[in-house]
């Protein structure tokens, strides 16, 4: 493997059950220490400039996140493909095993389509525009939100064959990263892997069904028809995944090394039924969460991060949602507020505020504020956590209500937490993405004066195919494309990379896999972030403010 990217986005949360996934924090050290760290997050999160004090403009970002997801269209591009350096590419995915499964998104840099992660991504635009999608008309950026969740969501229509059956990957991992050459250009392995009653997946299945229901609100005004018939695959799926339960990665061998599923199938399944619930108000769904919620860990596990692989903490923020707003039969209150408990660990992890379980009941801060997970690809944990924070203090604003953090065991006081301070942290999240950090580097490529121009992805840094349409082999990218230490000769414009270390230290270097890949499920969520703030910026804006570290 030349690139040395076996499993580069998979190692997750080896969590213990009430404790958080090796997400570590200096934020538990001390009641004073916890007290410096938060009164430096809400400076932080004040901040809505960038490194230069100026203010960011979110609706430029907006724009942005939308144009990454056409250049990670696999398929027959439409004319109206604004990315022009991309073309047609996987045309005769599903040939060989007689099944049309043209279409969908590469996750990343390279030409897998991985169904888990792809599902994920198109759950979070989803979550975008439910929560935001008034901001983001108001922008002026719908159409375009709508067609990167249709691209996704139609490649599942024809993903699932039969009721019982979902083509989950095409193409193969390994055999994929030995190449560095465009997609146009592909030839590598395009073999087809699917999870069936005899090869479960519900994992896989669970979060696709989970994409189709969300998407299905999505579209319910605009286009009915086409919701209907998402709400009817979500259903299908979810019946499927529930039935014949298993791990995806058990049936299909070739996605263990990438996108492994370490936090098991039970996350999804709660996860596709409270989607389920919430766009269809069937009580039946929400009796599934609340039945299960011991045995399938949703009350049981406090968890620090929330992504493609582990979604216990949206689980948990989505059933409070419903506890907060009154949406219940009495009978499912007291399990609701066992939900609530561990969202609220989550939140208070973010914010540094647990007071029990030492370091690990924290998520780790660089110096610049930047919530800390793991090395590997650490902006996915960022985005995602600013998206869930934001969305919890939209539900407890309009609850009237707040976090408890801290209390528990010894001297440990309960702390209560404004939806206020919530946002701010989400806000500051952002904005350090944006370039409101140590070294002024905008992680959205594109987006400022100062962002990544080497990012780790095949078709960004290689001479775009309608400017050359000369072959380039399997080895031959590597030979003349990618150890250039030129700027990519495409600009992957919306993408958000890997990012920095807990030291807030980055290295804009085509081999380093690690910080300069960039993933869909990494710019998902922040669609909704980016018109949420343009919104708000609109309404009040606020003068250009000190960094947290000139502070």
């Amino acid at each position: 493997m030349r690139e040395g990217a076996a499993a580069r986005r998979q190692p997750h949360a080896e969590a213990q059950r009430g404790v958080s996934p090796r997400a570590m924090s200096r934020a538990g050290a001390a009641p004073s220490c916890r007290l410096l760290l938060l009164l430096l997050a809400v400076v932080a999160a004040a901040v809505v400039g960038g490194a230069e004090g100026k203010a960011h403009n979110y609706e430029d970002a907006l724009q942005k996140s939308l144009l990454y997801f056409e250049a990670q269209r696999s398929g027959r591009l439409p004319h109206s493909q604004r990315v022009a350096w991309r073309h047609h590419s996987g045309l005769t995915d599903g040939l060989e095993q007689g099944v049309d499964l043209v279409g969908g998104y590469y996750d990343a840099g390279d030409h897998v389509k991985f169904g888990l992660p792809m599902a994920f991504t198109v759950t979070m635009l989803s979550w975008s525009l439910i929560e935001y999608g008034g901001d983001v008309a108001a922008a002026g950026e719908l159409g375009h939100a709508l067609e990167a969740i249709k691209w996704g969501t139609d490649y599942f229509i024809k993903a699932h064959t039969k009721p019982d059956e979902l083509w989950a990957e095409v193409g193969d991992g390994d055999t994929d990263h030995y190449c560095w050459q465009r997609p146009e250009d592909m030839t590598t392995s395009r073999q087809a892997y699917k999870v069936d009653r005899e090869h479960p997946g519900s994992d896989v299945a669970g979060e696709t069904a989970a994409a189709m229901a969300a998407a299905s609100m999505v579209f319910r005004d605009s286009n009915p028809h086409y919701a209907h018939l998402l709400l009817h695959h979500a259903q299908q799926l979810f019946e499927f995944a529930d039935k014949y339960r298993g791990k995806y990665d058990s049936s299909i061998a070739e996605v263990k090394s990438y996108y492994a599923s370490v936090s098991g199938y039970k996350d999804e399944l709660l996860w596709a039924a409270l989607w389920l619930h919430r766009a269809t108000g069937r009580a039946d769904y929400l009796d599934y969460v609340v039945d299960n919620a011991d045995s399938f860990g949703g009350t049981g596990w406090a968890i620090n991060e929330f992504s493609w692989d582990v979604k216990y903490a949206g689980v948990q923020i989505l059933a409070t949602r419903l506890l907060l707003r009154g949406e219940h039969a009495e009978r499912h209150r007291s399990t609701l507020e066992q939900y609530r408990s561990k969202a609220e660990h989550y939140v208070c992890a973010c914010l540094g505020r647990n007071a029990d379980g030492g370091a690990d009941a924290n998520v780790e801060r660089s110096p610049g504020g930047m919530l800390y997970i793991r090395q590997w690809n650490n902006m996915q944990y960022v985005t995602s956590a600013a998206f869930l924070l934001s969305a919890y203090s939209d539900y407890l604003a309009g609850a009237g209500a707040a976090v408890s953090c801290g209390g528990g065991g010894g001297e440990a006081v309960s702390v209560s937490v404004s939806a206020e301070e919530v946002f701010a942290l989400a806000r500051a999240q952002v904005d350090y993405v944006l370039g409101t950090n140590p070294r002024g580097v905008s992680y959205l490529v594109g987006y400022g004066s100062k962002y990544p121009n080497r990012v780790h992805h095949r078709a960004a840094s290689i001479v775009p195919y309608k400017h050359s349409k000369e072959f380039i082999g399997c080895t031959q990218g590597f030979d003349h494309w990618f150890g250039r230490r030129s700027s990519n000769p495409n600009v992957l414009v919306g993408a958000i990379v890997g990012g920095p270390d807990r030291r807030d230290r980055f290295r804009d270097n085509r081999e380093n896999y690690m910080q300069t890949e960039a993933c869909t499920y990494n710019t998902a969520p922040m669609v909704g972030m980016f018109a949420k703030l343009h919104r708000m910026a609109r309404q009040a804006p606020a003068p250009a403010a000190s960094t947290a570290a000139e502070v």
